[in-house]
């Protein structure tokens, strides 16, 4: 990338003249179509050509042109085999998108008379460059190559966060997405102005914080959140977290205990294999699996390290003898998190899937006096925290891991250990759930009763006598099934 900026700010060639993409012959190269296509005003802009200069991957373009963009979008349909459709008719943008790509093209009318214009009216300097869709020299009237080559995030105009209060998340994102650093006007003027994200539609701040939390930086892209104020408007809950003080098992407070746990997720994602073992394969195979709200499994994890003690200034208390608790705090945590999601537009899935882990983040360290555990009392472990059984496996290991007060090496050592017993005995769980040795259908007969609440409450038990081994054939489970009905389940 230094060769663009410090030479003629010509791109080099990216595109063949086909519409086929060099990479995949199979694969349509919508810039290669619009070059084709399109009008002597068309550029490539934002994000998409930022991300190439970078050499980054991306699928989503934006185009502007000097007209209206229907024609340019029909025209790119027809040629790319895509679809295109107007997606805002106030504001006349078009989308195409391929059929079978994978790709997305918006077209947008210019914002003002000429592309310098349009350029002016952007967030920051590294997304206000265009390039003709022709080829040729960039258009960079902002100096944007060259806070590519410091990897600075310098916003266009003072106004910037005024015209729109979701920049100031967007500079969390990208400065957690990119790497780069924002310059401290930048920073200043995101701080002026972040009260202002209170009006910002709940749904487009979680797409700016969904982002941040899912990126490699997650971490930088939150400590920016919190020095130019976003937190405190979007994410209160974890502002008060701050200067919360725990028990002398803790090293941190509740704030700095909570980023500690999510940099423990990271690193469980990264490096599994030092804290887990023999588990690390299998847990990485299912946190990779996705899960809601765009996110896989392991990204979602992280929100529950965000929010697993979002509740202990809510529940905290000292006891006569000076012993900080937060009794309480993992199921008035479930709630509040909930509360929280759905207050941020997330979607019921990751409301539900986060809320069962501050739910149950506290079981498994519960269990480690109790080892080694019988088969009832894993049953009971593994069916408690159902569905999200190794997920809070993982988050607890992470939980452990970040809480470095006194003997904590001990009980570490000993929390790993069981975390890797029950990893094993949830995944294989969750391949073969267990099951009754009889259906309802068949229970009931043997009983001479009908279906009802009292059949499923005995095939529950059946299901963990089974477990545990104690009930193996269909003739024990009838002879358990009576002892249970007679003795009102005893």
């Amino acid at each position: 990338m230094r060769d663009l900026v410090e030479g003629s700010a010509r791109l080099p060639p990216r595109r063949r003249t086909d519409r086929m993409s060099a990479s995949s012959p199979q694969m349509v190269d919508p810039i290669a179509v619009l070059a084709m296509v399109a009008p002597g005003g068309a550029w490539l802009v934002g994000g998409a050509l930022r991300d190439r200069l970078l050499g980054r991957p991306t699928s989503d373009y934006d185009v502007v042109v000097a007209g209206p963009p229907e024609p340019l979008a029909q025209a790119l349909a027809r040629e790319a085999r895509a679809y295109a459709f107007a997606l805002s008719e106030e504001f006349g943008v078009w989308r195409v998108v391929s059929r079978r790509d994978g790709w997305q093209v918006d077209v947008l009318p210019l914002d003002g008379v000429t592309i310098e214009a349009d350029l002016a009216r952007r967030d920051f300097t590294v997304n206000a460059i265009a390039e003709p869709v022709h080829g040729g020299e960039l258009v960079d009237p902002f100096d944007g190559l060259r806070d590519l080559t410091g990897r600075r995030l310098r916003m266009v105009s003072p106004d910037v966060f005024e015209r729109d209060p979701l920049r100031t998340m967007r500079l969390a994102r990208l400065a957690s997405e990119l790497g780069f650093t924002a310059d401290p006007a930048t920073v200043a003027a995101a701080a002026s102005g972040a009260e202002a994200l209170a009006s910002v539609a709940p749904e487009r701040v979680f797409t700016e914080l969904r982002r941040i939390v899912a990126s490699d930086r997650a971490l930088d892209g939150l400590e920016l959140m919190g020095a130019v104020g976003a937190t405190a408007v979007v994410l209160p809950e974890l502002t008060n977290l701050r200067g919360v003080e725990q028990s002398q098992y803790h090293h941190l407070d509740v704030y700095e205990h909570t980023r500690a746990v999510l940099a423990e997720v990271i690193t469980l994602e990264r490096d599994p294999e030092q804290a887990l073992g023999e588990q690390a394969e299998p847990l990485s195979r299912f946190l990779a699996q996705p899960l809601a709200d765009d996110l896989s499994r392991s990204q979602a994890l992280r929100f529950g390290a965000l929010m697993h003690d979002i509740a202990k200034p809510l529940t905290r208390s000292v006891t006569p003898e000076g012993r900080v608790t937060f009794i309480g705090h993992d199921q008035a945590g479930a709630e509040l998190a909930m509360a929280v999601l759905g207050r941020l537009r997330a979607s019921e899935r990751l409301s539900q899937y986060v809320g069962a882990l501050a739910r149950h983040h506290l079981r498994l360290g519960f269990l480690v006096h109790q080892a080694p555990l019988d088969r009832r009392t894993i049953y009971r472990y593994l069916n408690a925290t159902a569905p999200v059984q190794a997920d809070v496996i993982a988050l607890s290991v992470a939980d452990r891991l970040a809480t470095r007060g006194t003997g904590s090496e001990r009980a570490i050592t000993r929390h790993l250990e069981l975390a890797r017993q029950l990893l094993g005995q949830a995944f294989a769980w969750l391949a073969d759930p267990p099951r009754p040795p009889l259906r309802g259908d068949e229970l009931a007969r043997a009983l001479g009763i009908g279906p009802g609440p009292e059949i499923g409450r005995i095939l529950g038990q059946l299901q963990e006598d089974s477990f545990a081994g104690e009930v193996e054939t269909p003739e024990q489970a009838v002879e358990r099934a009576r002892e249970l009905l007679a003795t009102g389940g005893r």
